[in-house]
């Protein structure tokens, strides 16, 4: 699959750029990705909710009547979950959400991603640029001059660059991340793919 590469003022440069069929003409698993997508999900969590049970709880340990002949219920300690600020019976404990995917299948969803990407024609290279200082304003004129969309753009840099990070820190629809970072979700989650010229080339060779 050739696609021409545009410049930041959307004109044609007149250079092509072959995508590799091992990268971006996969027959795309479903399942992988799913299984991708759902590892990525999960270890973002920290799993750190937690409630004290009574054994936490500071209370007196002092008994609240005595056991028979109150009337009433026996009870034992403010601590028990029928009071009010007493322990909280079976509440959330720390725990490890992370799990492990072989880096075969990571791949393969990955390029199953990128694949579903240049199936739809979602996929954009614009020719490397600098911007010499952070302009939230010029990086959305950019962005239109491409045509790139206004829905969920991933915009994937060869190696990082702070001021086009920075530019696009306060566009919700845009995320801007290096090669180093691309994963399945960040592509899936996106509407239009955007690379700079030089991130294809990364890709094939990790291929």
């Amino acid at each position: 699959m050739k696609l021409a590469v545009l410049k930041i003022d959307g004109t044609p440069s007149g250079k092509e750029v072959t995508l590799d069929e091992n990268v971006f003409g996969v027959t795309p698993n479903d399942h992988a990705i799913y299984l991708d997508v759902i590892q990525y999900l999960a270890n973002q969590r920290h799993g750190n909710a937690k409630t004290k049970d009574r054994s936490e709880n500071s209370h007196s340990t002092k008994k609240l009547g005595r056991q028979k002949g109150g009337g009433g219920a026996r009870h034992g300690s403010l601590k028990s979950n029928i009071f009010v600020g007493g322990g909280r019976v079976f509440g959330p404990q720390p725990r490890f959400y992370h799990n492990k995917l072989n880096k075969k299948l990571k791949k393969l969803a990955r390029f199953s991603a990128l694949s579903y990407k240049a199936q739809e024609n979602a996929i954009t290279v614009v020719e490397p640029f600098v911007m010499d200082a952070p302009k939230t304003k010029e990086f959305m004129q950019i962005l239109a001059n491409i045509k790139a969309g206004d829905r969920k753009i991933l915009f994937v840099l060869p190696e990082n660059s702070t001021n086009i990070y920075l530019s696009s820190r306060n566009l919700p629809q845009v995320n801007v991340i290096t090669v180093d970072e691309i994963n399945t979700y960040a592509i899936m989650n996106s509407n239009s793919m955007v690379m700079v010229d030089g991130v294809q080339d990364i890709l094939s060779a990790r291929a």
